[in-house]
């Protein structure tokens, strides 16, 4: 008897059907007791002993390249003024959540893969299951909230670093004026801007520990398969990450009306 038939995707249909039944158990076991607090705190250490100096170093030349092309920019445009509000915006808005996203994908993500995968090639998992113990709530859950709760305030010291590097190498480099730089800012800048790009980290975390979880969870056999998983968690995460935040910047645009319109 010959095997069904399956249409093209069906197997990435299959996993992504999967990963998301995977996010609405951690969910679901988030609010179940006892939580796992000595774990969780171990995890927000491990991951940000492993992003919080990358981030800090990625984000200076950020803030850097952004103020400098705006700057460039707005003085072809004779629109000086609005330098400051510019590059807040656009460092705040965009480049803040989405720096931190990469680095806590890149960095927690696959030190989070690459722990659960070894885990489970070694039937720690299965002897969890064995025992009655939810590796989702025991182990999944705290490196998920661990990575939620350093990506938000990973994306706070992005802003502040990215924004100040702006702020030098504007005036500095530039000639911009300090004056000018600041006052810009409540012309376009308003609250909301800060609110959506915390929404952005915390929802990528999100992802990028479910995303590491799942992987290293279901991975090939042998250590092999557990570099595979790494790989591929990182790259699934980031193309994720993108077009999520293309949805969360279209709402945002669409629903928060622009200062002064």
């Amino acid at each position: 008897m010959s095997a069904p038939a399956t249409f093209p995707g069906a197997g990435a249909l299959r996993e992504t059907g999967r990963m998301f039944s995977l996010g609405i158990d951690v969910v679901r076991n988030t609010f179940r007791r006892p939580f796992q607090l000595r774990e969780f705190i171990q995890q927000c250490w491990f991951v940000v002993s492993v992003t919080v100096l990358p981030t800090a170093l990625v984000s200076i030349p950020f803030g850097a390249v952004i103020a400098l092309q705006l700057g460039s920019l707005t003085r072809q445009l004779g629109a000086q003024s609005f330098t400051g509000a510019a590059s807040v915006l656009a460092i705040i808005q965009q480049a803040s959540p989405i720096v931190t996203a990469l680095l806590i994908a890149g960095a927690g993500g696959s030190a989070i893969c690459a722990d659960l995968g070894s885990r489970t090639i070694r039937e720690e998992i299965d002897a969890m299951e064995v025992l009655g113990v939810s590796p989702i709530h025991r182990l999944v859950v705290p490196r998920v909230l661990a990575a939620m709760l350093v990506s938000v305030l990973l994306n706070g010291m992005v802003s502040v670093v990215g924004v100040m590097g702006g702020y030098f190498f504007n005036v500095v480099l530039q000639d911009g004026t300090p004056g000018a730089y600041l006052a810009s800012f409540s012309a376009l800048a308003q609250l909301p801007d800060l609110w959506i790009s915390e929404i952005k980290a915390l929802i990528f975390g999100f992802i990028a520990g479910i995303v590491a979880a799942y992987r290293g969870l279901n991975p090939a056999g042998g250590p092999k398969g557990v570099g595979d998983a790494v790989n591929q968690a990182v790259v699934i995460t980031f193309l994720l990450l993108f077009f999520v935040n293309f949805v969360l910047t279209t709402i945002y645009l669409q629903v928060v009306p622009a200062k002064g319109s």
